[in-house]
């Protein structure tokens, strides 16, 4: 197996029900020296993609639909080609579908150009993600799990061949992913953070879709205590 994981972090703004976070997020080039999938590009696609260099982007995985990834993750499925064709394909669950159509339908109508508008409204993902799908890169594979909570289509992302849970914002280091302090539906979230963690080896890498990585060991010990989170967003 030739495929490794290289990280790229990238910061800027992401409002959430008016109101406005300043976020770092973690992006993954996963692959050899020849090919790579990129998971949760946000905030620089030109920096991600000197990152990938000469390497051909083959998919682009979106964890989530929130703002942040999908404003780059065009750019980096063109990797620099103007021909649509040769653009990697962008995979994005379907649960998400909404958020997807929400973001392409604000660009359009900032557009004076009735084609280019009517063009951004009807984009869709290529792909979309579904429970057990698998993608391979470099010998490995990348199998998507469903977490729903953050965001309806929230994935994680599991390879055993690498040794790592991309967790995306479903699990942070120490506490359920969130932008800022803002949880979806966090009852549904820790639900899904249970049933994927569980079932895991307790020394399996996670490398979250913000912070520091941790792993699957730390975070099933300080699960049970986030129920209290869930009590105070109820409240």
């Amino acid at each position: 197996m030739d495929a490794r994981i290289e990280t790229v972090v990238t910061s800027g703004k992401v409002t959430l029900d008016d109101t406005e976070y300043d976020v770092e997020n973690n992006t993954y080039i996963v692959g050899d020296d020849d090919e790579v999938i990129v998971i949760d590009p946000a905030f620089s696609a030109e920096t991600i993609l000197a990152k990938v260099g000469e390497r051909e982007v083959m998919a682009v995985i979106l964890t989530d639909g929130n703002d942040h990834h999908l404003a780059d993750a065009l750019e980096v499925a063109a990797a620099g080609e103007d021909d649509e064709e040769n653009w990697a394909p962008v995979a994005l669950h379907r649960a998400d579908r909404l958020l997807w159509r929400d973001y392409f339908g604000r660009l359009a109508k900032e557009e004076d150009d009735e084609d280019d508008a009517k063009a951004l409204r009807s984009l869709e993902p290529d792909i979309w993600l579904e429970d057990g799908g698998i993608f391979e890169i470099g010998g490995a594979q990348l199998e998507i799990v469903h977490t729903p909570g953050h965001t309806p289509g929230s994935v994680s992302v599991i390879s055993e061949q690498l040794g790592v849970l991309f967790s995306g914002d479903t699990l942070h280091r120490g506490r359920p992913g969130a932008i800022g302090e803002a949880y979806e539906d966090l009852r549904k979230q820790l639900n899904s953070i249970g049933a994927l963690i569980t079932p895991l080896p307790k020394d399996l890498r996670v490398l979250p879709g913000q912070g520091e990585e941790t792993t699957v060991g730390e975070e099933d010990a300080r699960w049970e205590t986030w129920g209290a989170l869930a009590r105070e967003s109820d409240d």
